[in-house]
């Protein structure tokens, strides 16, 4: 460890510094154009396409003094998404970042992009303890970002650790890749047996007569528990959805969860939740290792299935089901599905032999999709646990 200094991100890095507004605010944005970067693209380890926004030439020719390169680090500097890392990737560039980002590129004489990115990644508690200002906001200051002091190896070390992370990454980016691509192929192929080649003589059915369309029992803030068995409101559905993976902040006891077993139910392999309330229909469809319960009212629950789980989630997620659910939609500041507007809605269904023929081919291509999510957790893991040996020392790695 002798030949590992602390040196301050302020004297290793050419640039540290936050992005800027376009002028217009969201009226600037276009459809397409330069990348504009902001807090919600930003997540630890990954950056997130979805909510990426645009700016066209000229707005760009405004924010110049805020142009990012490919591998420079970003890292979310306010609110709750505060201390965030990931890495800028290269087929977004042109890009810009907005105000709530900060860029921090590394002096490659001495130091590497993707080792200042481990190095925040690995001081996360840190970081959120040092921007800790005022009783409702956090912020990281450029001058808190510039003292901070991170410990460096020489630079072929920085590349090696580097590099065996990366390929983690690389490989838990691939694997959600993959998944894109599946959950496309599953997309397209229900539009093309359920929309294209659909028949007129196919029985129009109510959703309701189809399934038990439902809720949890109600569970009181006075029965969360610190450890037991994870409770999941809506934000802890969608990220299942979206990564097959939560932690839960809220539990209830084992012996609670006991009785709502042997009095009521809980959800099983295959039912599906649909988030009601805020976020609205955002479907995840329960696995066998799955135990938990959830919160009444932001999320409903769909069980005793009377055709396959499988053509009922693809239906939910495909185009023609988010419609329908945008149309039974209730609210104007707070909007919400409710259980009856649900089994009002009208599905065509082919015969049962065809239904039966579809649902094999879902349930592959649904299969391999949580087959990789459980890899990707599993690559999570490891990697969660090597960050910290590595970036302090304590896990050397073979220089070649």
């Amino acid at each position: 460890m002798s030949e590992w200094r602390k040196k301050s991100l302020g004297f290793m890095c050419i640039k540290i510094g936050s992005g800027s507004t376009p002028t217009g605010g969201q009226e600037s944005y276009k459809s397409e154009g330069i990348s504009l970067i902001r807090s919600q693209n930003v997540d630890d380890f990954i950056f997130l396409y979805n909510g990426l926004a645009y700016i066209d030439d000229k707005q760009a020719e405004k924010l110049v003094n805020v142009t990012v390169k490919a591998n420079d680090t970003l890292i979310n500097i306010t609110g709750d998404s505060v201390a965030r890392v990931c890495s800028v990737p290269e087929h977004i560039i042109p890009a810009r970042v907005n105000q709530h980002v900060a860029i921090i590129r590394a002096d490659e004489i001495q130091l590497t992009n993707d080792f200042v990115k481990y190095s925040l990644l690995a001081m996360k508690e840190h970081l959120l303890s040092i921007s800790e200002i005022g009783a409702t906001r956090r912020a990281l200051t450029k001058m808190m970002l510039e003292n901070l002091e991170i410990l460096t190896p020489s630079l072929p070390e920085q590349k090696a650790i580097a590099g065996v992370l990366s390929s983690l990454d690389d490989k838990i980016d691939l694997l959600h890749r993959q998944n894109k691509t599946l959950e496309a192929m599953a997309e397209t192929l229900f539009r093309q047996w359920f929309v294209e080649e659909a028949d007129d003589r196919w029985e129009e059915k109510l959703l309701g007569e189809l399934l038990t369309i439902t809720s949890s029992k109600r569970i009181f803030y006075s029965e969360y528990v610190t450890f037991g068995v994870p409770f999941y409101r809506g934000k802890e559905i969608i990220e299942l959805r979206n990564t097959g993976s939560t932690t839960s902040e809220l539990h209830i006891s084992t012996g609670r969860f006991d009785e709502i077993v042997s009095k009521f139910d809980v959800p099983k392999e295959g039912d599906i939740l649909l988030t009601s309330v805020g976020t609205l229909g955002v479907a995840y469809r329960v696995k066998a290792s799955d135990q938990f319960y959830f919160k009444d009212g932001n999320i409903t629950w769909f069980k005793d299935f009377k055709v396959p789980s499988s053509v009922i989630y693809l239906w939910l997620i495909s185009k023609v089901g988010q419609d329908e659910l945008e149309a039974i939609t209730i609210g104007s500041t707070q909007q919400a599905l409710t259980i009856e507007g649900l089994k009002s809605i009208c599905v065509k269904m082919p015969t049962k032999n065809k239904i039966d023929k579809y649902a094999d081919d879902f349930e592959i291509i649904l299969t391999k999709i949580e087959n990789n999510q459980t890899q990707i957790h599993t690559i999570e893991k490891l990697r969660d646990t090597l960050l910290p040996k590595l970036m302090s020392g304590e896990v050397r790695v073979t220089i070649s």
